[in-house]
């Protein structure tokens, strides 16, 4: 069954409806430039109140590498997610002590063989390239790209995803999970529940 990534979560009721409608994982996004942005201490005032299952991962973006180990130990983070254009150098500097998922924009000239230069990262996440945005855009890319191919790693599938469209992006790339932000929100940060408990049903 492929798995849910709620993502862009900035508040306790949204974060506790999703883990209530079975998300496997829920996403904080710690990069200025996000109107998604958290900060760690309000971050943690979330998940310190959480009680399901759901993994917790932190977005982080070309950031001071000891920011982003101090932020996912103090939050103590299941997964750290690398959405910028870090090198193979820098995940091998988390990968120590972290799950490490990376992240990579794809438009219809991405060599997808650029991933294989990022072994030690444990999953991969494609996302929509969008020119000067580093995810949320709400769009989609051709989910045919991926169509029967294979990856050393489980990935995830991000960019455009909604109700309306996740189970074809799934027939298609078969993600080991889909991850959504925009598709499921009255605004930026603000989830619609409606929304959420309508792509996670037609996710599964």
């Amino acid at each position: 069954m492929t798995k849910v990534k709620i993502c862009g979560l900035t508040n306790l009721e949204d974060a506790e409806k999703a883990e209530d409608l079975g998300a496997d994982f829920l996403g904080f996004v710690f990069f200025e430039s996000s109107p998604r942005m958290i900060s760690p201490e309000n971050a943690k005032n979330i998940i310190d109140k959480l009680y399901g299952k759901a993994k917790k991962v932190g977005l982080f973006a070309d950031q001071d590498v000891d920011f982003v180990k101090g932020s996912a130990s103090y939050l103590k983070l299941d997964l750290i997610q690398l959405h910028g254009s870090e090198k193979p150098e820098y995940v091998s500097q988390l990968k120590k002590k972290f799950t490490i998922i990376k992240s990579f924009k794809i438009h219809k000239e991405f060599d997808l063989s650029i991933i294989n230069m990022y072994q030690e990262a444990d999953f991969y996440l494609f996302d929509t390239f969008k020119l000067g945005m580093l995810g949320g855009t709400g769009l989609a890319f051709d989910w045919k790209m991926l169509e029967g191919r294979s990856f050393d790693k489980p990935i995830f599938l991000a960019g455009g995803l909604s109700p309306g469209n996740v189970k074809k992006a799934i027939e298609i790339a078969r993600p080991y999970a889909v991850d959504v932000a925009s598709g499921v929100e009255s605004s930026p940060g603000k989830k619609n529940h409606r929304l959420l408990e309508e792509f996670i049903n037609a996710a599964r």
